[in-house]
């Protein structure tokens, strides 16, 4: 995975603090957003300091089938995750997002009263890991909450353990080899960011484990092509360490992070939050995300 991966990126709550006060500074028109979102990250890389989970290992014959087919290493039901500690965040979550904006705090106070009654949290995490939407629509309907709010605090209880999971498993995989797949490695899932390291290195951010993993350099993670005539970007020039890639061969974009054109750490979930007014443009221009984030309100 390499040393320069570890330098530029925050990996601890306190990294992931100063990532936000130095996103909050840099954009303010964010500072409010990003106030509840810097309190949910810093809790998750708390909580993955504190969570157990058994190791995931693979067996070489499945590793090999899976390689074969080009698969990922695991279909997503099969993360693993510690009930305990994800519960214990699922209502963190719960009473941090009460001073969000008014929609999600009263969804939230709901879902938290819930818990305390009837709902259980672990019947959640194990419909959000099959792709039970049923589930989730049953008891948005039972709440009268929406099913967005459920599945984005039970994915982001779970998360911690989905990245624990995710740094398990790249064990198998080839250290620095480009995978040349539009889908994650680990988990299966599309990418949601770009990142930029030096001599011009990419790695891309999978959407549900958040793993990096190194790309080609110029090539459309979601279509695969490699036409430099598809291919061309645009950025703000007042933030020249965040550009947007745009191909018009499938008319889908990718926001991509420069992380040689900034000192300050990086942290992909905040980036994708605070990019926000760049997903605007590219969709205004007519192109579409490569991927929506279920977990995100």
């Amino acid at each position: 995975r390499g040393t320069h991966m570890r330098s530029y990126l925050a990996l601890t709550s306190g990294q992931v603090k100063k990532a936000v006060e130095a996103v909050k500074k840099s954009k303010p028109v964010y500072a409010e957003i990003i106030d509840f979102y810097g309190k949910v990250f810093e809790a998750q890389e708390d909580c993955k300091s504190r969570i157990d989970l058994e190791p995931l290992q693979l067996s070489e014959d499945l590793r090999t089938a899976r390689a074969r087919e080009n698969l990922s290493l695991i279909e997503i039901k099969e993360f693993v995750y510690d009930d305990t500690e994800s519960t214990n965040l699922f209502m963190t979550i719960c009473n941090l997002s009460k001073n969000s904006n008014p929609q999600l705090s009263a969804s939230a106070a709901v879902i938290g009263n819930a818990v305390k009654k009837t709902l259980k949290p672990a019947e959640l995490f194990s419909g959000l890991l099959e792709g039970n939407e049923a589930l989730f629509e049953n008891i948005a309907d039972e709440l009268q909450v929406e099913k967005q709010v459920i599945g984005y605090i039970a994915y982001n209880s779970l998360k911690p353990s989905i990245g624990a999971c995710a740094e398990q498993l790249a064990v198998y995989l080839g250290q620095g080899e480009p995978w040349l797949q539009g889908f994650c490695p680990i988990c299966g899932s599309g990418t949601i960011l770009s990142i930029l390291e030096d001599e011009g290195r990419r790695r891309l951010v999978w959407s549900f484990c958040w793993h990096l993993w190194s790309a080609k350099r110029v090539d459309c993670p979601y279509c695969e092509s490699s036409q430099n005539k598809d291919m061309h970007y645009f950025y703000n020039e007042e933030e020249k360490d965040t550009r947007v890639d745009l191909c018009d061969n499938c008319k889908k974009y990718i926001k991509t992070i420069d992380s040689r054109k900034t000192d300050r750490l990086i942290y992909p979930p905040l980036e994708q939050i605070a990019s926000m007014h760049l997903d605007i443009k590219a969709q205004e221009l007519g192109y579409a995300p490569g991927i929506r984030l279920f977990m995100q309100v």
